[in-house]
């Protein structure tokens, strides 16, 4: 490679890099745009067309809320039982895994029955009002 002595010779040089840069980022994208319709496959669908909604739905996975209730009133006695525990502890006295008390436990600490102390898996939770006798 030449060593430049001018700005202008500077600049020139600059210029014809730009282009051949551009010049190389055309010629990819083109190449990656061919080889993304060389199968010329084509949806069915006429453009701008939706999926259409299915008119039997099938039935919502979503608890009874009497069932999240219940399964509160169980959590709310294991937190009482064993303050201070993580939901891996309450969850097996429940008999209930982790993901199914999410709710539950929201609704407690939303009620101001339950309080939680730290984030993610080292939360630990304490009762807040006195447990019904």
């Amino acid at each position: 490679m030449k060593a430049t002595t001018s700005h202008e010779e500077l600049a020139q040089r600059i210029e014809e890099l730009v282009r051949a840069h551009i010049a190389e980022s055309h010629r990819v994208a083109q190449e990656a745009v061919e080889r993304a319709f060389k199968d010329g496959r084509r949806s069915t669908r006429p453009k701008g067309a939706r999926a259409s909604v299915a008119k039997g739905r099938a039935p919502s996975n979503r608890r009874d809320p009497e069932e999240i209730a219940a399964l509160g009133e169980r959590l709310y006695a294991a937190v009482c039982a064993h303050p201070g525990e993580g939901m891996k502890v309450l969850a097996g006295e429940v008999g209930a895994t982790a993901r199914e008390l999410h709710r539950p436990m929201t609704n407690l600490k939303r009620t101001g029955r339950v309080r939680s102390v730290g984030q993610r898996h080292a939360t630990r939770y304490f009762p807040l009002a006195t447990p019904a006798s």
